[in-house]
């Protein structure tokens, strides 16, 4: 019987998002995740592989970071530094072949899950060098004159923070689903999975705060869901209460730990003109 991911107890997962990584599981096709930083993306691949018990294998992307590397590397350099010393082993060549994230996926007995992580950081040529790897779930290995074919097909599930467009021909091999902020009440359970014994009257001041900021028009980074959980972590070892967080305008009374909200001082100008513009409307009416 297929195992269906129903999110964690560590991890609120919505309907919607439950579907697509079932549907994606089910289709045998990469998961393209996209949505705001900090709402979850890179999370949700470990608690896929938590929930359903499968292996984990992580490829972190980097702006250097070339499709090949997660294939294979070959150390030519190694092997030469062997010959001249007269290493016997400088005849096995697969000696120095160092697999990359996709391969020991590949070799795995037992289906597991592969986390590509932020892969807009990419050069914009790196989704399509995978193409045939994700498609046919297979790649040549020339130093070996050998295919490498997955053993049991990998659940994918590819990372994005929209940094730049991903190719066509790349979208079309996935099931893609785009993770939306929480909206109150998902964010409630969200809060409470990590502080199950919080105050209620606190977190509600809280979540005023939070939502307020990311209200305001113009903010180049909202706060994030785990931007949120770090300042009530805060607010909790700090044992701030519910009635400081009231009144709050963000310029001459500020949150408590602002710096775990607002990361830039873009922004945190932004927010005292947003604020003073607002307060001159209010007085000419």
């Amino acid at each position: 019987m297929t195992q269906e991911f129903k999110g964690t107890e560590n991890y609120i997962a919505t309907d919607e998002l439950r579907v697509a990584v079932n549907a994606a599981i089910a289709l045998q096709k990469p998961l393209l995740i996209k949505g705001e930083p900090g709402t979850g993306k890179t999370l949700l691949a470990f608690e896929i592989a938590k929930a359903l018990n499968k292996e984990m294998y992580t490829w972190h992307i980097k702006s250097t970071t070339s499709a090949q590397q997660g294939l294979y590397e070959y150390d030519a350099v190694a092997r030469l530094r062997d010959s001249q010393f007269g290493d016997a082993k400088v005849q096995d060549i697969s000696s120095y072949i160092i697999k990359g994230k996709m391969w020991q996926a590949f070799e795995s007995d037992q289906q597991s899950v592969l986390l590509i992580d932020e892969i807009d950081k990419a050069d914009i040529e790196f989704p399509n060098d995978l193409l045939l790897e994700l498609d046919k779930m297979e790649f040549y290995c020339y130093e070996l004159q050998k295919t490498i074919q997955a053993k049991t097909r990998p659940i994918v599930i590819i990372t994005s923070n929209n940094e730049k467009e991903l190719p066509d021909a790349f979208l079309r091999r996935c099931f893609f689903h785009y993770i939306r902020f929480p909206e109150r009440p998902t964010m409630i359970d969200i809060v409470n999975v990590h502080f199950p014994d919080i105050e209620q009257d606190l977190m509600e001041e809280a979540l005023k705060v939070f939502y307020g900021l990311r209200d305001i028009h113009g903010l180049k980074k909202k706060p994030s869901t785990s931007e949120l959980i770090d300042w009530i972590r805060l607010l909790k070892l700090g044992k701030n209460t519910k009635d400081e967080l009231e009144g709050i305008d963000y310029i001459e009374t500020q949150p408590p730990y602002f710096g775990s909200l607002l990361k830039n001082e873009q922004d945190y100008d932004h927010l005292i003109k947003a604020k003073r513009a607002a307060q001159n409307t209010f007085r000419r009416f």
